[in-house]
This record gives C-alpha cells, sequence and structure tokens, in this order.
C-alpha cells in the first residue's frame, strides 16, 4: 500500500474516534499498526536478503 493510503485510512479513523470519544483507542491503533508496519518491513528485507543468497 502506498503511504498516501495510510495517511487515509489514519484520518478517517481519527474522525471517527473524536466523534465516539475514543481517543485512547485511536493512539493504541495507531502503535499497533507501526509495529506491523514495521515487521513487514524486515520480513520484506530478509525474503531479499534470501533470494539474492540463493541467486
Amino acid at each position: 500500500m502506498q503511504g498516501w493510503l495510510y495517511a487515509l485510512y489514519a484520518l478517517l479513523i481519527a474522525i471517527i474516534s473524536i466523534f465516539t470519544g475514543e481517543l485512547v483507542t485511536f493512539i493504541m491503533l495507531g502503535f499497533i499498526l507501526i509495529s506491523l508496519q514495521n515487521i513487514h518491513s524486515t520480513l520484506k528485507e530478509i525474503l531479499k536478503a534470501n533470494k539474492e543468497k540463493i541467486d
């Protein structure tokens, strides 16, 4: 996914959380999404390194 799409999702969730009063949930969801993005990036780097090692 593109970075702008993540920003759009975050903005949408932020607007909903302001109206519902769930700001803490929004912050915690942000931390979870950042962690998952970091894990995904790391796994992609490992896959790339393994493919280069095989070739």
